[in-house]
Order: C-alpha cells, then sequence, then structure tokens
C-alpha cells in the first residue's frame, strides 16, 4: 500500500447521496469513512484520526462550524484538515470558514474533478507536514529518535507511568573505547560503526510504545515503558552480545578485540519517588559502573550482567 492509499479521508455529509458520490469518487484513491451528522463526524474524528475531512456545513443536529469548533478544541482532532463543501456560495461564508481554520471551501453543487484535485493537494500537503515533523525528530546519522524526540516521549511515559503504576525502564549504552576506534580507522569508519550498533538497538526495541534514540556522540539511550527490571536487563544484555556479534573489528580497544558497548539501567517502580531526571541520573550512574567494572557488561541497579 502506497502512501496516497493508507490516508484517510472522512466523508461528512447529512444527504445520503452527497456522502455516496463522495465516496465512491475517492474510494479508488483514499481510505473512506462516512459520516452522516455533527456527532458521529466528531467520534470517527477521534477514533479513526482522519488525514482529511470533507464537512458539509449544514447538517441538521450540529452545524459544520460547531463541528469544526470541537475539532480544533480537541488536541487529538486540532491538527486534521478540513475542506468545508456547502451550498451557501457568499464570499463571506467562505472567509468565515478560512477562519475558523478551515483549509479550503468547496460551493455545491461540486465539480468532481475540483474535488478530487484539492483533495490530492491537501492530502500532499499533510505527507509533506508530516515528513518534516519526522525528520525534525531523527537523528541524521543513526536514523534514530533525536534527543529532542527522546525527552519529549520520556516525559510522556514517565508521566504515564507514574499515573498508571506500572514500571518504567531506561538504559544508557555506550560503545567502548569509541575515540581509540575514531583515532585507529578515522571517523567514517566511526561513523559506519556507530549505525550499525544502532541499527541492532532500534531492532530490538520491538513494542511501538520502546524507543531507542540518540543521545549523544556515541551513547544511545533505551526506553521500555511497561517493562520490568528483569525484563529489560535480559533484553539489553541480549543486546550487548548482539553488537559484540557484529565482530566490528576494533585492534586498539583494551576490552575485547572487537567493537563492544557498556550499558547502565534503571527501572521506575510504583512506589517510588524518583523524579525524571533521578532515574536518568541512576541510568548514568550504573552505566559508569558497568565502565568501572571492565565495560562490555550491563548493570542495571544492584544487578549486573557481566560478559560471558
Amino acid at each position: 500500500m502506497n502512501a496516497v492509499e493508507s490516508q484517510k479521508v472522512l466523508v461528512a455529509d447529512d444527504d445520503a447521496v452527497n456522502r455516496e458520490v463522495l465516496g465512491d469518487l475517492l474510494k479508488p484513491e483514499y481510505t473512506v469513512l462516512l459520516a452522516r451528522n455533527g456527532a458521529q463526524t466528531l467520534e470517527r474524528a477521534q477514533r479513526h484520526l482522519p488525514d482529511l475531512i470533507l464537512l458539509d456545513v449544514m447538517m441538521p443536529d450540529m452545524d459544520g462550524y460547531e463541528v469544526l469548533r470541537r475539532l480544533r478544541a480537541d488536541p487529538q482532532t486540532a491538527h486534521i484538515s478540513v475542506i468545508f463543501i456547502s451550498g451557501l456560495d457568499r464570499p463571506e461564508d467562505e472567509a468565515s470558514g478560512l477562519k475558523m481554520g478551515a483549509s479550503d471551501y468547496i460551493v455545491k453543487p461540486f465539480n468532481q474533478t475540483v474535488v478530487m484535485a484539492r483533495v490530492a493537494l491537501h492530502l500532499q500537503v499533510v505527507r509533506q507536514r508530516r515528513m518534516l515533523e519526522r525528520l525534525a525528530n531523527i537523528d541524521g546519522l543513526t536514523e534514530l529518535a533525536n534527543r529532542r524526540r527522546f525527552d519529549e516521549v520520556y516525559d510522556r511515559e514517565w508521566q504515564r507511568a507514574r499515573r498508571s503504576g506500572r514500571p518504567l525502564s531506561l538504559a544508557l549504552l555506550d560503545i567502548d573505547s569509541f575515540k581509540q576506534y575514531n583515532d585507529r580507522y578515522g571517523h567514517p569508519a566511526g561513523d559506519r560503526a556507530l549505525r550499525s550498533v544502532a541499527r541492532v538497538a532500534g531492532a530490538a526495541m520491538r513494542r511501538p510504545s520502546d524507543l531507542a534514540a540518540r543521545y549523544g556522540g556515541e551513547e544511545l539511550v533505551l526506553l521500555m515503558p511497561e517493562t520490568e527490571a528483569l525484563v529489560a536487563r535480559e533484553l539489553v544484555a541480549g543486546l550487548r552480545e548482539a553488537i559484540a556479534g557484529l565482530a566490528i573489528l576494533h585492534e586498539t580497544s583494551n576490552v575485547a578485540p572487537m567493537l563492544t558497548v557498556s550499558v547502565g539501567g534503571a527501572t521506575l517502580l510504583a512506589d517510588s519517588a524518583e523524579q525524571p531526571y533521578e532515574l536518568f541520573e541512576s541510568a548514568d550512574a550504573h552505566l559508569y559502573r558497568a565502565k568501572q567494572a571492565g565495560r562490555n557488561q550491563v548493570c542495571w541497579r544492584e544487578h549486573m550482567t557481566v560478559a560471558g
């Protein structure tokens, strides 16, 4: 399925004929959702988060202006693009809709070619906006989340863990003797090695809620919501082994003849009074312990997994 076919358009009109005509027109290229009144429009917008809404202005229970006002007032739906479709063709009607935040205004009876062209244009804008948002959150070298994205997700997940009482596990991963690696093999080789490590780390974060990010330099951070300490520690221990298994030659390492990593981690427990920075500092302190203990190992609070 390509990007256009995967985009969702919600058609909201109290007239069954208009819904059918617009639905049939859009279905060959988009996923189409239908709503027959304002309340149903709001419910389906919240549940399906469409990329675009074609919204009739004149509906009996709640007009399109009120629907748009409620969409914009809800953070979950505030970003959705809306095109008004209306039989009201006065310039002031169009201006009113645009001032309220509509992306466009199409007058009935509509021309199908015009509708398709405007829908395609606005969905292209949606795709471009999302691409820019994604690029703003991605580290250019490793293609993992960047520090800005990590900070946003970490704050949200920490708050969620405190509310739910579920554990939140955090790990910091650092490549051992990476300066020596760059000095010996050059920075382009160092970049390739970092990308290889990042791919393994990203693949280890299998659930949608898990996050691997580049925190700075050769340091990665792993966030695992709703993950007990034992599970997180075992996952990270497997990740350490997988990175060693890449067998990236590191002749100047004082740890091993191949590239290795050290990892420190901590888990927020339900009865803990830790603040977000304290959990992070605990993981960082345990990363330091792993390095002090000889590197190429995982140190998680009072538990340690040594290289085997």
